[in-house]
């Protein structure tokens, strides 16, 4: 995995956006597409939270939307996955640098064949 480094700016956002609760159990949960309702149901989080975390986090790069799929009820949702697998914050410098380790396709197309 390519590891990249983000400005300032981008490093305040995605460190805002993981400072949030539920955020890293979002981020941990969306290996495989999941939808914003069975993040809520699997992780006991209020849905208009889970929508706001979800809306954090698309925002700061760290979930994408991966397309829509029927839910249980036959409606169409949007599934969401992460895109990296891990970051790393160095606090030595003047200001705090991130290193994100980005999720490649392939792996995710090796996560969706094995299931999860």
């Amino acid at each position: 995995m390519a590891a990249t480094q983000t400005d300032d700016v981008d490093s305040r956002s995605l460190l805002s956006a993981l400072g949030s609760k539920y955020s890293i159990e979002i981020l941990h949960a969306t290996r495989t597409p999941t939808s914003a309702q069975e993040l809520s149901d699997e992780l006991d989080v209020p849905i208009a939270t889970c929508y706001r975390r979800i809306e954090e986090l698309v925002e700061a790069g760290l979930l994408q939307c991966e397309g829509r799929q029927l839910s249980q009820e036959g409606r169409r949702t949007n599934v969401y996955r992460r895109t990296l697998d891990g970051v790393t914050v160095d606090l030595t410098r003047e200001s705090p640098t991130v290193n994100r380790e980005e999720r490649s396709e392939a792996k995710n197309h090796i996560q969706d064949q094995i299931g999860g």
